[in-house]
């Protein structure tokens, strides 16, 4: 027979979550009611919790290299003998008490150590489960009825005496005044202490008999008589009804957190109070409690929020509140830091005496990175003039007319708050006539196969180098496929000129270039060093769509199987960049309308996950990219939403999803952390496209002509920028780095239907327009995507652009944004990879 403490010990362990809630209605109103049951699960957990711990883990010290190592429950640190490291192991024993609870895998166990040991040892999640039948069966008086009891009593003190006007606001300072009330009506002889004999008198009194069940007033002594000794106190009635009084002080309702990429963070709430419930954490507004989440897997023993390895998708707002006091909370801003990662181009260059040279150097950091260079180990600084300079924050170093002491090793250095990094750009300065092997080499490299668009038409393969708008090789349909001595685009009948049709094509590692053709069922795949198709691997009809997947050296093939899209599916071709022994693999998903993969940058070079979506269904389907699998469905049903393109940003680590014909949400954002739905991103409508480094989510939206701006702060904010009204409905859009101001973007984009490019300073909204740059291809003869008109960059460190007309391609200059030329005799030109280092 368990003690009435012990008893109320297992009530108490049972759960959290109520098993009925009824919200308090106006006090003012003489028959209001108040109902408490959902209350009853939280008492007095918080008061019993240390030491709870420490009776059954018999945890009272540590080694002190303990003191920083984090365990889990059912767990302790101890230091390894051999490497005098601390780690976890799971408890060998537990104290004796019996304070039972049922466990989600069906056992019952005497206490919380011994479940989470069991969980510990078995590697694997137990849970409390929270059930009113767990240790009630047979008893006259159940955890409902005695709930009941508790609600009726505080009912009908509130008809007897509601709260005065002045507390109508604080819930918590309305119940206290009704219990306070309670007990001096319950205590007859005004001692003090409730007896059994006062409870009874009430009990028959007020003809409760009927009301309660199976339950008497007096189970409140067999309940919540705390130290047996036959008697209520004031405060054990307060613990009996769960009377909680919570403060946050003011300096507190808003921390921010600052943490390095890679380290574990710990969220504290600052709440307090006696009988405190248990703390929920949101993000987003999304509960994180109970998700079981790989990165947020521990509560702690003063329920903090635990987030191990922290990435830049971590980084936003997290709130904490007592369960049932919503109303009170605290924000916690997760700011996190990023070492600076650099690219210099080029590694190498050799010029002749007299002309410009430039050294270019991208970094990107959390904060913005501060760079500087050096010459052969010494600051260039106190040597700047007219004849060099630094330009864009010091992201270029231009030296106007190089003489031969400008030969050296320039260091481009990156530094913030968090690291530094740094890498060398080397210049060698010599005249013709005395060319040495790095001039050879620099020259053979950057002319030859390297910094080149590749321009699938109808009339083949052109290798177009943009700086002098020049022609690099031609590779014509009849050309034949080095291993099968098949022709590259086969003859069909009827036609009388012999031309190409491709759909999609991407670069591999700038060794492959795998391109579609949708009508021979295949994919090309060209060799980028000999400029020739080297091979082809059948796939599934009519493959429309490709994606090179850099994280795991995959290409995945999107085939629609007929022009209706009736019977589409899913293939990849894994390790891309070996060139040998290449097969393809089918994958399990069926009825796929589109795919997306996050692209990666420089801050964030591994992605684990993408997206499949139908054209008629309300929901994504998240798959893991390494596997292959499904890992769960995403429902949009709630907003009515049926996914048509997706972007990503790793700030914050939200997915833009723009809907299809959908007015209610045009645009939604879904959180990467939780899998959860946020909500719609305001009122933003149109294709989401984010920028390379994920500060800028530009939305254009092709029925209005709108185009909307939004930044992506380090604090993992949306915030609006500004909207401009264009009348050139967009068919694509790019970004490139801007040359006069460092960690910022250009964009340019092209009409669908118009002859005209935009222009605009993502910094700024400045906006200009590159006309006449003549007809589009029609989307008739575009089927393959919406993108009838393509806009495609040079890469990083690129200044060139190319966009194709219906029967040629226009270069752009970036760094001037003017147009440099025009190639003729490129029909539907479409399909455009860039090759090369920048």
């Amino acid at each position: 027979m368990m003690t009435s403490r012990n008893f109320w010990c297992s009530l108490v362990l049972l759960g959290v979550f109520p098993l009925v809630t009824r919200e308090w209605m106006d006090v003012d109103q003489s028959r209001s009611l108040y109902s408490d049951a959902g209350r009853l699960h939280q008492e007095d957990s918080r008061r019993l919790e240390v030491t709870r711990r420490k009776e059954l883990y018999g945890q009272d010290s540590q080694h002190p290299s303990c003191e920083k190592k984090h365990c889990g429950r059912g767990s302790t640190c101890v230091v390894n003998r051999d490497t005098n490291q601390p780690e976890c192991r799971c408890v060998q024993d537990c104290k004796p008490s019996y304070m039972p609870i049922c466990g989600s895998d069906g056992r019952f166990y005497e206490n919380h150590c011994q479940l989470h040991r069991a969980s510990c040892l078995q590697r694997k999640k137990i849970y409390i489960i929270h059930s009113k039948d767990c240790f009630f069966k047979g008893d006259s008086c159940t955890m409902a009825d005695y709930s009941q009891l508790k609600s009726i009593l505080l009912d009908r003190q509130a008809r007897q005496q509601s709260p005065p006007s002045s507390l109508a606001k604080d819930r918590a300072a309305q119940k206290r005044f009704l219990i306070e009330e309670l007990f001096k009506r319950l205590d007859l002889n005004s001692d003090g202490h409730l007896s059994s004999s006062e409870l009874a008198q009430l009990m028959k009194k007020e003809d409760l008999e009927d009301d309660l069940l199976g339950c008497t007033i007096e189970d409140l002594l067999q309940f919540d008589d705390y130290n047996n000794d036959g008697h209520l106190t004031l405060q054990e009635l307060y613990t009996a009804f769960q009377v909680v009084q919570l403060s946050l002080p003011e300096d507190q309702r808003v921390t921010v957190t600052t943490i390095t990429v890679g380290l574990s963070a710990v969220l504290t709430c600052s709440i307090r109070g006696a009988l405190r419930p248990p703390i929920v954490w949101k993000r987003n507004g999304i509960v994180l409690n109970f998700l079981d989440l790989e990165d947020i897997n521990d509560f702690g023993e003063d329920d903090s929020l635990y987030i191990t390895k922290v990435t830049t998708v971590h980084m936003g707002n997290y709130t904490c509140h007592a369960y049932g006091y919503e109303e009170l909370y605290q924000t916690h801003i997760l700011q996190v830091n990023v070492p600076p990662v650099i690219r210099v181009y080029p590694e190498t260059q050799a010029q002749e005496p007299g002309v410009s040279a430039s050294l270019k150097c991208h970094a990107e950091g959390i904060p913005n990175p501060r760079i500087t260079w050096l010459k052969n180990g010494i600051d260039i600084v106190p040597k700047l003039s007219k004849q060099l300079a630094l330009l864009a924050n010091g992201s270029e170093l231009h030296i106007s007319s190089v003489r031969y002491e400008d030969t050296g090793a320039y260091t481009c250095i990156a530094k913030n708050e968090v690291g530094v990094d740094e890498d060398i750009s080397s210049l060698f300065i010599e005249d013709s006539a005395r060319k040495t092997l790095a001039n050879i080499l620099w020259r053979e490299e950057g002319l030859s196969v390297g910094n080149m668009f590749y321009v699938f038409s109808d009339d083949g393969i052109t290798v177009l180098q943009p700086n002098e708008c020049e022609i690099q090789r031609h590779i014509r349909p009849e050309e034949r496929i080095f291993t099968s001595y098949a022709e590259i685009c086969p003859r069909v009948e009827g036609e009388d000129t012999q031309s190409c049709l491709w759909a999609s094509a991407v670069n591999v590692r700038d060794k492959y270039i795998y391109v579609t053709q949708p009508k021979q069922n295949r994919v090309m795949i060209i060799d980028i060093e000999t400029q020739k198709p080297i091979q082809f691997l059948d796939v599934d009809p009519l493959p429309t769509k490709l994606h090179y997947d850099k994280s795991h050296d995959q290409v995945w093939v999107l085939s629609w199987g007929d022009m209706r899209q009736s019977s589409p599916t899913l293939q990849v071709i894994p390790e891309a960049s070996a060139g040998e022994d290449l097969h393809v693999i089918h994958t399990p998903f069926e009825g796929v309308h589109d795919f997306f993969i996050p692209p990666t940058n420089l801050i964030i070079n591994h992605v684990r996950f993408g997206f499949i979506f139908n054209q008629s269904k309300h929901l994504v389907h998240k798959i893991d990219l390494e596997t292959v699998t499904h890992i769960k469905t995403i429902s949009l049903q709630a907003y009515s939403c049926v996914p048509q393109a997706m972007a990503y940003t790793h700030l914050g680590g939200y997915y833009f999803v723009q809907c299809r014909g959908s007015r209610t949400a045009p645009q939604l954002v879904l959180d990467s952390v939780s899998d959860a739905v946020i909500g719609p991103n305001g009122r933003v409508a149109g294709t989401p496209h984010v920028s390379p480094d994920g500060r800028y989510l530009v939305s254009a939206d092709r029925g209005s002509g709108t185009v909307t701006v939004q930044a992506l702060t380090v604090r993992g904010e949306i915030q609006p920028v500004y909207d401009l009204k264009t009348n050139i409905h967009i068919s694509d859009l790019t970004f490139q780095p801007s040359f006069t101001e460092g960690n910022q973007y250009y964009i340019y984009a092209t009409s669908h239907l118009g002859t005209d490019v935009l222009f605009v300073e993502l910094s700024t909204g400045r906006m200009n327009v590159l006309k006449n740059l003549k007809d589009p291809i029609t989307s008739k003869d575009w089927p393959w995507s919406s993108y009838n008109r393509i806009m495609k960059d040079s890469g990083l460190f690129g200044q060139y652009l190319i966009t194709p007309a219906k029967d040629s391609l226009f270069v752009i200059n970036g760094r001037q944004n003017t147009l440099r030329c025009e190639v003729s005799g490129i029909r539907r030109g479409n399909t455009v990879v860039w090759v090369g280092e920048v």
